[in-house]
């Protein structure tokens, strides 16, 4: 079984997207003029760039496993038909150069800031970014971090096939980093502001399997013989929350939006 091939297409299934008004409030950050261009960093299988599709001209969406560009293109294809319109690349975000003369107005990283070389990456920004554009970093709780009764009761039953450690991959995760604000305050997209959008979701055990496999802490290679009984296991441990079939989750949205203090219309020096 090829991990990274079955990753991509649990993430595209099982992920959460942004709720429609979510998408609706990152749209109004964007310059109003034409073509309005939205850069989404980190973009996996599309789930942002999709959600932001319909209020953009132009979308270059860029991730660093080929198989989420490839999931990326499937997802995305069939709504924007246009070459010129989408653009799916294979690049690390501190690498990645855009086009000549083309200057996103809104720069998009859905759950993966934290995988970046952060001031490598908003000084590459700086560089090429429309002079009012609006950097907007979102994440939510994982199945890890969140502290439902039933989520921790799913974290016990990977921890007993896994270990005790959140693992990414075949590594472990280490202690937090600088603090999302901190960062985007001491690049030149400094002026910064913080939101919080609650979201409610309700699942069923079959998607609460799918995305644990999605994660690279439970990704299915990480069982290997094992993925069936971990399966039951969960099944089981999980059946006597439900309520109508279905494990109800409260969580939310952290959403930083960040701009240069000097958004005034010309280009940076």
């Amino acid at each position: 079984m090829n991990a990274l091939v079955t990753t991509a297409s649990y993430y595209r299934r099982y992920r959460p997207g942004i709720p429609a008004g979510l998408a609706a409030m990152f749209a109004l950050e964007a310059a109003t003029g034409s073509p309005r261009r939205l850069l989404d960093i980190g973009t996996g299988p599309g789930t942002v760039a999709d959600a932001l599709l319909p209020y953009f001209d132009e979308v270059i969406a860029i991730d660093t496993d080929p198989q989420m560009c490839a999931a990326a293109e499937d997802a995305l294809r069939p709504t924007a038909l246009d070459l010129q319109r989408l653009q799916i690349r294979h690049a690390r975000a501190e690498d990645f150069v855009p086009p000549a003369e083309w200057h996103p107005h809104l720069v998009t990283c859905g759950r993966v800031f934290h995988w970046l070389d952060q001031p490598r990456f908003l000084d590459c920004l700086h560089e090429y970014a429309a002079p009012d554009a609006a950097l907007v970093v979102l994440s939510d709780r994982d199945l890890w971090t969140t502290d439902g009764t039933w989520q921790q009761t799913a974290r016990s039953v990977v921890q007993r096939f896994l270990g005790e450690q959140r693992r990414p991959g075949d590594g472990v995760f280490g202690p937090s980093g600088t603090p999302y604000e901190q960062v985007l305050s001491a690049s030149a997209f400094s002026e910064v502001t913080t939101a919080t959008i609650p979201v409610h979701r309700e699942w069923s055990i079959p998607e609460v399997i799918g995305y644990l496999y999605s994660t690279p802490f439970a990704a299915p290679h990480l069982f290997g013989d094992n993925g069936d009984a971990f399966e039951e296991q969960l099944t089981a441990a999980l059946s006597s929350f439900t309520d109508g079939g279905l494990l109800a989750e409260e969580n939310a949205f952290t959403v930083f939006t960040a701009r240069r203090p000097d958004s005034t219309g010309r280009w940076p020096g």
